[in-house]
């Protein structure tokens, strides 16, 4: 938080992608980062091409970002939804709780 109680902008990528508040951004640019790095060294050793290298590298770097990013992207959603359900439920739960709709309460015979 800034002094007039804004938000603190991060590090931006290109200008326009703020890493501290973009959910996932920064690990993804970090997987993809190492990822270009080794899959540009690899071709590079087995070719000794270096342009083609290059073009692997980054190849590699926007294939593993992405892909990191839409993974991570997903688990988050996924936790959200979960974490929704639960929230119902334990409101539900204090709603009924005690009630005859209450599904934790043993059924007698003599109801």
């Amino acid at each position: 938080m800034t002094e007039d109680g804004g938000k603190s902008q991060g590090p931006k990528v290109l200008g326009i992608l703020d890493l501290q508040n973009t959910p996932c951004a920064r690990e993804a640019i970090l997987h993809g980062a190492g990822a270009s790095f080794v899959a540009g060294l690899v071709h590079f050793l087995g070719t000794s091409r270096v342009k083609r290298s290059f073009d692997v590298g980054v190849a590699g770097f926007m294939l593993t970002t992405l892909g990191s990013w839409f993974y991570c992207r997903y688990n988050n959603a996924k936790l959200r939804v979960q974490q929704r359900i639960i929230q119902d439920g334990m409101k539900n739960k204090v709603i009924y709780e005690g009630t005859n709709l209450d599904p934790t309460r043993k059924k007698t015979e003599d109801e």
